[in-house]
């Protein structure tokens, strides 16, 4: 076998040692997998699926992301464009609070028209909406949500987007279609809330006293205390 763009080839024996790792990892064996990762990243110092699995186990299965950095650096080194390195170094800086940074590769990732869109432009949202970039933060809900549309949870985060912007009437109709999407289910009593909140805003005195009270009957067993009290002052306000 030959070396190539920089790498060592792949010795066959390895694809049954990370299977060994990834099965300790499930099973909640977090430090043996980890000593076992240490050791193959020692012994194959450029073999990037090693690197990264490396990274992946302390990012990942360890939570700590400024230990996982390092090694999806080194299989960025190795290999420039590998799209999951670049994917997992953009989640850990962002975790970090470092999200300039993770912005900056989320946009290199979309350059290279990374497969996993959703999740490029809900993670990017997020750090766009630390950053206070809320016009590029909507922007990115909506492109997730062409990804997955009526997705509920991504109708709320550009609701909240759409708040913060001031563009509140869209927000409602993305509340509305949110719980309109809830027939048949258990209505989520944090987006009668939120509409409610909005609608008050807007001076809809009487939707935001029935989403309040709608919210109240609706609340379910391991909902937080501030979600009842924030229904309750909706309703005395």
């Amino acid at each position: 076998m030959k070396e190539r763009k920089g790498r060592d080839p792949w010795p066959p024996e390895l694809t049954e040692q990370l299977r060994k790792v990834d099965r300790l990892r499930k099973s909640g064996r977090y430090e043996e997998a980890l000593s076992r990762m240490r050791q193959l990243a020692e012994a194959h110092p450029r073999q990037v699926r090693v690197l990264l699995e490396l990274g992946l186990t302390l990012g990942i299965w360890g939570q700590a992301p400024a230990e996982a950095l390092p090694w999806y650096e080194r299989v960025l080194e190795l290999a420039p464009g590998h799209p999951s390195a670049r994917l997992h170094r953009a989640l850990a800086l962002a975790r970090l609070g470092r999200h300039e940074e993770a912005v900056a590769d989320f946009d290199a990732l979309e350059a290279a028209e990374y497969r996993k869109a959703l999740v490029l432009h809900m993670k990017r949202a997020e750090s766009l909406e630390v950053l206070g970039r809320h016009a590029e933060a909507e922007r990115d809900w909506t492109l997730a949500l062409a990804e997955d549309p009526g997705n509920p949870w991504l109708l709320q985060q550009r609701a909240a987007a759409r708040t913060r912007l001031g563009r509140l009437a869209e927000a409602v109709e993305d509340l509305t279609e949110a719980l309109t999407l809830q027939e048949g289910e258990e209505v989520d009593a944090e987006l009668l809330r939120d509409r409610g909140v909005l609608r008050a805003r807007l001076g809809d005195t009487a939707g935001a006293r029935a989403d309040f009270e709608a919210g109240l009957a609706a609340l379910r067993e391991g909902d937080p205390p501030e979600l009842a009290e924030a229904l309750r002052r909706g309703l005395e306000g």
